[in-house]
């Protein structure tokens, strides 16, 4: 299937690893020009070598959650590459706690990090895309969003924030041939899953198949879906919602 976005040009942050770096890797096999970010230099350049094997890619070295982020990668996207079509806005997760065992701070740091940095990325993007009447933003968040997950209340907290900002823009951004989504993954065979479950990863998703679902969301086809969030959880969410 041909999701026509050869030559389109993507941004996807918090990129080296993981679901952000499979979501990259699936746009750049369907011939996206993609500019990846992350913190951690070793890892973005491996992620780079990786990336560059399938298409043009340009790795920034950058914390996106800090708040002049977006706007830098945004702006080296577009002096790179003339553009930027695609977004897949994507953070770190906080850390498990449960409903009343964190403090403020710590409530900061996670709507910060898995709220405000999207809007950010977002506000940035958004008048290029605009200008070319087409765009893609698809933000990974959580299939927390349906159903909460006891022992993750600073993730519940933020990422929800984020779905319902989501299902608001999109209404706004569909007449200028923007879509807004979300795809909500369940548990993955990532870092993070092996630093929640103590390394342990039998019998979760492959973080290749999720990228795929990203890069579906992010397509040609997919001109009709907004404001939507597709769970990739393998059942998990047993809601009817």
């Amino acid at each position: 299937m041909d999701l026509g976005i050869s030559g389109r040009v993507a941004l996807v942050t918090a990129s080296s690893k993981g679901l952000g770096r499979a979501s990259a890797m699936a746009l750049a096999e369907e011939g996206c020009k993609v500019v990846v970010c992350a913190r951690g230099e070793e890892a973005l350049r491996a992620a780079e070598k990786e990336l560059a094997e399938h298409t043009e890619v340009l790795a920034i070295a950058e914390d996106v959650t800090d708040a002049d982020a977006p706007r830098r990668l945004v702006e080296a996207t577009v002096e790179r590459f003339g553009s930027v079509d695609i977004l897949v806005a994507n953070a770190g997760g906080p850390p498990a706690t449960r409903a009343l065992e964190f403090d403020d701070d710590q409530l900061g740091t996670a709507l910060n990090n898995n709220l405000t940095t999207s809007l950010r990325l977002v506000r940035e993007a958004v008048p290029h895309m605009r200008d070319r009447h087409w765009g893609r933003v698809c933000c990974i968040t959580s299939f927390s969003i349906k159903q909460p997950i006891p022992t993750l209340a600073l993730s519940n907290t933020a990422r929800t924030a984020l779905w319902a900002w989501i299902k608001t823009a999109a209404q706004e951004l569909f007449p200028d041939g923007i879509t807004v989504n979300t795809a909500a993954p369940g548990h993955h065979a990532t870092d993070r899953m092996r630093q929640l479950g103590g390394g342990d990863t039998s019998g979760m998703g492959d973080p290749a198949d999720f990228g795929k679902v990203v890069a579906f969301l992010c397509s040609q086809p997919a001109n009709f879906v907004t404001g939507t969030a597709v769970q990739v959880d393998g059942g998990a969410t047993t809601g009817l919602l």
